[in-house]
C-alpha cells in the first residue's frame, strides 16, 4: 500500500500582533481549574499583506489546569486599515518551567524562549480583499510580555 508524496509543511509570515488587555477578572472553575477572562480593550496587528487595529470588546478566556498547562480561547475583531472587519478567534496553549510560569504571574518579562506559548487562529469575513483569509490555516508563537501578549502569526502553505 503506497502512502503517497505528502507536501511539507511549510509556513510565511502573515502578521505579527499585539494585544492589549485592560482587565482580567478570576470567576475560577470546577475540578481545580482556575479560569481567569480578560477583557482585550484594542492593539494592532501589522504584515505584508494586511494591517490595521484590534478593536476593543473581545475577549480571551484562560483556563488553568492542574496540569501546569494554561488553554487560551480568545475572540476578536481585526480592523484593516483600508476598513475591513476580520472576526478572528484562536486556541491555544501555555506552559513552561514553575519558576518561569510564576514570573508571567507576578508580570515580569521573561524570555519566550523560556515557555511554551503556541495558538491556532481562525478567520471570518465578509470582505471581498480579504476573503483569502476564510480558507487560511494558521499557527502562531506567543510572548506574554507584561503590557500584554504579542503574537507572531503564520500561515501554514
Amino acid at each position: 500500500m503506497s502512502h503517497g508524496n505528502f507536501p511539507s509543511l511549510q509556513t510565511r509570515p502573515l502578521f505579527t500582533m499585539t494585544v492589549a488587555v485592560e482587565t482580567t477578572h478570576a470567576p475560577g472553575g470546577p475540578d481545580g481549574a482556575g479560569l481567569r477572562v480578560a477583557n482585550i480593550s484594542g492593539g494592532s496587528f501589522t504584515g505584508d499583506r494586511l494591517r490595521g487595529t484590534i478593536l476593543p470588546g473581545g475577549i480571551d478566556w484562560l483556563t488553568a489546569r492542574g496540569d501546569g498547562v494554561t488553554l487560551l480561547d480568545a475572540r476578536f475583531v481585526l480592523q484593516t486599515d483600508d476598513g475591513a472587519p476580520i472576526a478572528m478567534a484562536f486556541t491555544g496553549k501555555r506552559h513552561g518551567p514553575a519558576d518561569v510560569m510564576a514570573a508571567l504571574a507576578r508580570g515580569e518579562a521573561v524570555d519566550p524562549a523560556s515557555y511554551y506559548l503556541r495558538i491556532a487562529p481562525t478567520f471570518s469575513t465578509a470582505d471581498p480583499r480579504y476573503a483569502w483569509l476564510n480558507g487560511v490555516l494558521a499557527v502562531g508563537t506567543g510572548d506574554r510580555r507584561p503590557e500584554g501578549p504579542v503574537y507572531q502569526i503564520h500561515e501554514i502553505l
